[in-house]
């Protein structure tokens, strides 16, 4: 079965080939999926892999909530050199040699950037600087200064360092990291600060997400898989997660009562009990359906996305 334009949509898990482009996916998967409405929960650079969150038709409302959720990933620092986009992709702007690292000094620079931290995102990234994407102005030759920002690494652990030789004869120390953090924070960022923290420069040279929210690698699937799927008129179609699933799974459930659902549909800010978090809240009605995400506002809800 062939997910048609009308049907209510939901949310696929990619998991991302290297070398694609959120937006490739995105495109990839309007042709499996024949509708124009399709977008993404957050993006992830070329180079990286794993789970990339598509929301299909009314689940495109969900996207903006879900990109606001924690991320997980799994990569690799290289100690050693510095790039101008802070990862394998970029030209090499310096190199430093650096074997003999102690274990404790990696430790400690990480520990420098876990917590609650300010982060100068990566010049060439998607922030925009005076309506300008950060990556056009330095394609264009600008030296751009962007400001810090508050994140936070909740988690930011050393798995493994091992000493290499770079393709250019650089000594140079391949650390295997893993790191749960906010949205908006680069790893990047993170791999550049680590190397100049420890004075031999750094930057990532491999990088998977692992999680965004609730959805883990284990419910993603491959581009091919996806295909498949789509080209087997004996199966099921897509693998589509249906958005009552997906906001049940992402979000705080409040279950309210018949009345309460036909005033929230109608606008009425009902009063609403206070929640464990600052995040969105899905409002689920006496039958299951999923009526909206709403936020409390001055002890009542006040609705951010209607999808009943």
């Amino acid at each position: 079965m062939k997910r048609q334009s009308n049907e209510p949509g939901g949310l696929v898990i990619v998991d991302k080939p290297s070398g694609f482009t959120s937006h490739d996916v995105v495109a990839k998967m309007r042709g499996m999926a024949r509708t124009r409405r399709v977008g993404h929960a957050g993006t992830l650079d070329p180079m990286a892999t794993g789970v990339l969150v598509l929301g299909l038709e009314r689940a495109t409302k969900l996207l903006g909530h879900l990109a606001l959720t924690e991320k997980e990933y799994v990569g690799t620092i290289r100690l050693g050199q510095s790039t101008v986009t802070d990862d394998a992709e970029g030209e090499i702007t310096a190199s430093k040699a650096a074997h003999g690292l102690a274990r404790e000094d990696i430790d400690a620079g990480v520990a420098r950037l876990s917590g609650a931290i300010m982060q100068v995102p990566s010049k060439v990234s998607a922030i925009k600087i005076d309506g300008k994407r950060s990556y056009s102005r330095v394609r264009d030759g600008e030296d751009v200064e962007i400001p810090a920002r508050p994140v936070t690494v909740s988690s930011f652990a050393v798995h493994s360092a091992h000493e290499a030789e770079a393709e250019d004869g650089t000594p140079v120390t391949d650390v295997l990291v893993s790191v749960v953090c906010s949205s908006g924070t680069y790893i990047r960022a993170l791999a550049r600060d680590l190397g100049a923290g420890l004075g031999v420069g750094g930057h990532l040279t491999a990088l998977r997400r692992t999680r965004v929210g609730p959805y883990k690698l284990d419910r993603a699937r491959t581009l091919e898989q996806l295909q498949a799927a789509v080209d087997d008129t004996e199966g099921g179609g897509l693998p589509i997660m249906p958005i009552a699933e997906a906001a049940d799974a992402a979000f705080t459930r409040w279950n309210v009562t018949e009345q309460q659902s036909r005033l929230l549909l109608n606008g009425v800010r009902i009063p609403m009990p206070r929640f464990e978090g600052d995040g969105p809240v899905a409002a689920f009605g006496p039958d299951g359906t999923f009526l909206a995400l709403v936020e409390n506002q001055g002890g009542k809800a006040k609705s951010l996305a209607v999808f009943a």
